[in-house]
């Protein structure tokens, strides 16, 4: 259920597509589903509220005309119902629910021969969750909400176990239940559970799920909720990580996406966030204080004081203090970008350092090449962008200006300073001159200049 209009959350922007550690909200409990073992996904949304950029690949979208409560936004999907054999309903704004707790949910589902069974759990202070009534059998009787004054009266409220808001269902008995539900409550909407009555006055069971989990009641209507799901399921992320081999050196100062992958024996230093779909190969050295978008950090690698973004560090390099890796950016095996290094749109060889204090844009720099402090590549000539070849084994001298489009050959030099407009035959020294020319007395006289002019 992916419905309602979320004005809770004060936003433009759907609720359900706001994230959850990288992933969208309405995402987490799909993934979820699928893991468990779920076919056929359908997302139930409101009119006019676009939220297809959030549903992974294959969901299906059913629109629920009007918000008229969970059993409106089950009976748009009739059709689909009619299809299936077995129905499991979840709730796009609780996106922590576990794999495990649906697993087990459907186990339970399938070991009975109930039509029905929900998940719940207890609560010490169950505040407006809907009470579940038991049957003396055990069953479920009936669900009583407790939204508004009048849903339950008093002995209801007492009951600790609550609806979790999570179904299985047999989905013929389902469907012939949904078309009695009525909307004579406090809230004049139709409730899920209202299908529960229906099926044990047609001698079918409806059984109850007892979980633990607290998460299945960490719901989001607002951003103070949002934050909290967020801080848990990073928390869980980050655990899952460090049981499976992961250094993660100070959790509280770590962000790590749900979209990540961490290679054991990594080691996530404090400070560091790592985003996308970035990926962080073994034994590898993340942080501190590094910001990694949508990048894979090869094993053994070494990453500072930077920040990455849609890039690819190889294994063993060398990245940073305060190092800008743009999109496109592939530094290969044993590669180093230094501090104050920013680099875009390029390949730098297996080997080839450029150590600290340089650009380097649109360009392919060779195996074992250096590149000296201060090397600029003049990849735009305001009109489009061009690009700069540095063959293998190559020595740019410090301060250096290549002024692309223009290629350097390998095992060629730059001198220091040098503005290389032109290409570099390989083993060539390229060097560019300006006549060197020293005033005597300078000093003295711009001295006695400012005294003259403090004078008058």
């Amino acid at each position: 259920m992916a419905a309602g209009s979320g004005t809770r959350m004060r936003s433009q922007m759907p609720k359900m597509l706001h994230r959850v550690c990288g992933r969208p909200m309405v995402a987490w409990p799909i993934v979820a589903a699928r893991e468990a073992g779920a076919g056929r996904v359908a997302a139930i949304v409101s009119p006019g509220r676009d939220i297809s950029c959030g549903l992974p690949e294959g969901v299906e979208t059913v629109e629920q005309p009007v918000s008229d409560g969970t059993g409106g936004a089950i009976r748009a999907a009739l059709p689909l119902i009619e299809e299936a054999e077995t129905v499991l309903v979840l709730s796009g704004d609780v996106p922590l629910i576990s794999t495990e707790t649906i697993a087990a949910l459907l186990e339970a589902h399938e070991s009975s021969d109930a039509a029905a069974t929900m998940l719940t759990i207890e609560l010490d202070d169950p505040g407006a969750y809907g009470r579940v009534v038991r049957a003396s059998d055990g069953g479920v009787e009936a669900v009583v909400e407790a939204k508004a004054a009048g849903d339950a009266d008093a002995s209801q409220l007492e009951i600790k176990e609550i609806n979790a808001g999570t179904y299985a269902f047999d989905a013929a008995p389902l469907a012939a239940a949904l078309g009695g539900l009525s909307n004579d409550n406090a809230q004049g909407e139709y409730y899920l559970p209202d299908v529960f009555p229906a099926m044990r006055a047609a001698g079918l069971a409806v059984a109850a799920h007892l979980t633990r989990d607290l998460a299945v009641t960490m719901g989001i209507n607002n951003r103070v909720q949002l934050a909290e799901v967020e801080a848990e399921a990073r928390r869980r992320l980050m655990e899952g990580h460090m049981l499976a081999g992961v250094t993660i050196v100070d959790p509280a100062s770590t962000w790590i996406d749900a979209g990540v992958d961490i290679g054991q024996d990594a080691r996530i230093e404090p400070g560091t966030s790592l985003r996308g779909a970035t990926s962080v190969g073994p034994g590898a050295v993340v942080g501190p204080h590094t910001t990694a978008i949508d990048s894979e950090i090869g094993a053994e690698a070494t990453v500072l004081r930077a920040h990455v973004d849609t890039a690819k560090v190889g294994h063993g390099a060398n990245v940073g203090p305060f190092t800008y890796l743009r999109p496109g950016t592939v530094l290969q095996a044993g590669a180093k970008a230094g501090a104050y290094v920013e680099i875009k749109n390029s390949q730098i060889g297996k080997g080839a350092k450029v150590p600290h204090l340089s650009y380097v844009g649109d360009a392919d720099v060779g195996a074992g090449s250096n590149l000296g402090a201060g090397t600029i590549t003049a990849n735009y000539d305001g009109f489009e962008k061009n690009r700069t070849t540095i063959g293998r084994d190559v020595r740019i001298g410090v301060d250096t200006m290549l002024i692309a489009p223009v290629e350097v050959g390998d095992s060629a030099y730059t001198g220091a300073g040098a503005v290389i407009k032109d290409d570099v035959p390989e083993g060539a020294l390229a060097v560019s001159e300006n006549a060197q020319r020293n005033i005597d007395g300078y000093a003295a006289d711009k001295a006695a200049k400012m005294r003259e002019e403090q004078d008058t």
